[in-house]
């Protein structure tokens, strides 16, 4: 199944969490990742339309400092142990 037809599957199902980003540092300027149920994630060039929006975020991760400011969660602050460079604005939703 092409990754697109996959896309219009997912749209149907109910409660899996879509990560709608735009920004550079991914595979694809825009893209969705959708979580599934039993913890793997499908990544999709483009937009598969959300459900219900919950979240939108802006994360912006230079080497190993991650800055993630969330309209949910506030403002945090992690560490990843490999370097990179991105800076996304995110929708969260089911």
């Amino acid at each position: 199944m092409e990754p697109r037809d996959e896309a219009l599957n997912i749209q149907s199902r109910e409660s899996l969490k879509k990560y709608i980003e735009i920004g550079y540092g991914n595979r694809w300027f825009i893209r969705t990742e959708v979580e599934h149920p039993d913890g793997t994630e499908t990544e999709i060039r483009g937009i598969v339309k959300l459900m219900k929006l919950k979240s939108i975020y802006l994360r912006i991760w230079i080497g190993r400092k991650v800055l993630i400011i969330d309209s949910r969660e506030g403002i945090k602050i992690s560490h990843k142990t490999r370097r990179c460079f991105k800076c996304i604005l995110g929708f969260y939703g089911e």
